[in-house]
C-alpha cells in the first residue's frame, strides 16, 4: 500500500478486518517491521485519540515517531501558489513538504475543512500536496472530507459486536453548538456502503451529504422511523454541505439528541460515536453510559486500525 486516504485504499474489507483482529490478538507480532523506520505525524488541527492511537500503533511496529503541531511548533505555512508572502507566513508548504519528507519514511497528515471555500476543502489541497511532493507514503489522520482511520476502527467494532450477519446500521445527525466538518459522516457512509449492511442515514432537511458519499444508502428524514429495528446507532453532528449554506449550523434542534426513548425503538442497538462527544446535545448521559455504548471499545480500536495501515505502508516500502 502506497497511501491511505479512503476505503478503496484498504482493498478487500473482509481481509482487512481479519488482519485487524489477528493483530489485536498480538499487536506486537510485527515489532521488527518498523525497525529504523521513522513516522512523521503532522497536525494542522488538534487531536487526542488520533495522536495517541497512531503513535502507539507505530510503536507496536517498532518505528521511531516524530510529532509536529504545525500551528504551534513550526513556522506558519503558506499553502497557495502565487501569493506574495509579505504577511505572517514565512515558509511555503512546497518547500516544507520535501524537507519533511527527507527526515522520515512515512507521513501522517491531519488537516480539517476550513469552511471558507468548499471547492478547496473537497479537493483536499493540503493532503494532496503531501502525496504529490513528499516522496513518501502518506496517510490521512483526518482530512477535510474523510476520516478513514476512524471509519476502519468503526467497521472493526461493528464486526466484533454484530449479532446478525447483515445488521441495520443507522448514521444519525445530532445537534452541536459549533459547525463541524462532514469528514466523519462522509467517511463512515463511504465505508458502510462498501459492506453489505443495511445502511440508513437520517438527518433534518438541509443537512444532506455529498452524493458521492451517500451512495446507495437510504436517506430517512424521520429519525424515529430510521431507528426502528436498528442494530447500531452512530451519532454525529455535521454542518451543512449544500450551497449557499456550506459550513453553516442550520439547526441546534435537541429533538434529534439520541436518548433512551429513541434507543427503545431499536433492536437493542449499540450506540457509537467517534468522540469527543457533547453530552446531552449529541447523546444523553444514560445512553452513553449504558451497557450498549461502544464508544470506549470503538476508540480503543483506533490503535488497531492504525496498526494495520502502518503495517501495510511499511510492507509497501520494500
Amino acid at each position: 500500500m502506497k497511501k491511505f486516504t479512503c476505503v478503496q485504499d484498504i482493498g478487500d474489507l473482509k481481509v482487512a478486518v481479519e488482519e485487524a483482529l489477528e493483530l489485536k490478538r498480538d499487536r506486537y507480532q510485527f515489532s521488527e517491521l518498523g525497525r529504523n523506520k521513522t513516522l512523521l505525524m503532522l497536525f494542522f488541527n488538534s487531536s487526542l485519540r488520533t495522536r495517541l492511537s497512531t503513535q502507539k500503533a507505530a510503536m507496536n511496529l517498532g518505528m521511531n515517531v516524530m510529532v509536529l503541531d504545525v500551528n504551534q511548533g513550526a513556522w506558519k505555512l503558506e499553502t497557495e501558489r502565487g501569493v506574495i508572502m509579505d504577511g505572517d507566513k514565512p515558509e511555503h508548504l512546497l518547500e516544507a513538504i520535501p524537507v519533511m519528507g527527507s527526515y522520515c519514511d512515512i507521513i501522517g497528515i491531519r488537516s480539517f475543512a476550513q469552511f471558507k471555500d468548499k471547492k478547496e476543502d473537497y479537493e483536499e489541497r493540503i493532503l494532496e500536496q503531501f502525496i504529490r511532493y513528499s516522496g513518501r507514503p502518506v496517510f490521512s489522520m483526518e482530512a477535510a472530507t474523510r476520516h478513514p482511520l476512524q471509519s476502519f476502527a468503526d467497521l472493526i467494532t461493528i464486526e466484533e459486536y454484530k449479532k446478525v450477519e447483515r445488521p441495520k446500521v443507522v448514521l444519525t445527525w445530532a445537534p452541536h453548538p459549533k459547525a463541524l466538518p462532514q469528514a466523519v459522516p462522509n467517511s463512515f457512509a463511504e465505508w458502510m456502503n462498501a459492506t453489505d449492511y443495511d445502511f440508513v442515514i437520517t438527518h433534518p432537511e438541509g443537512y444532506e451529504l455529498a452524493e458521492e458519499f451517500v451512495g446507495g444508502a437510504k436517506v430517512e428524514y424521520d429519525q424515529r422511523k430510521a431507528f426502528e429495528g436498528a442494530d447500531f446507532i452512530y451519532a454525529k453532528n455535521w454542518a451543512a454541505y449544500r450551497d449557499p449554506h456550506y459550513g453553516e449550523v442550520l439547526s441546534k434542534n435537541r429533538a434529534w439528541t439520541v436518548d433512551d426513548e429513541k434507543m427503545a425503538l431499536t433492536n437493542n442497538a449499540y450506540f457509537m460515536h467517534c468522540l469527543p462527544v457533547r453530552r446531552n446535545m449529541i447523546v444523553s448521559d444514560s445512553v452513553i453510559e449504558s451497557e450498549q455504548s461502544l464508544v470506549i471499545p470503538e476508540a480503543a480500536n483506533r490503535e488497531i486500525s492504525a496498526t494495520v495501515v502502518l503495517k501495510r505502508l511499511l510492507e509497501g516500502l520494500k
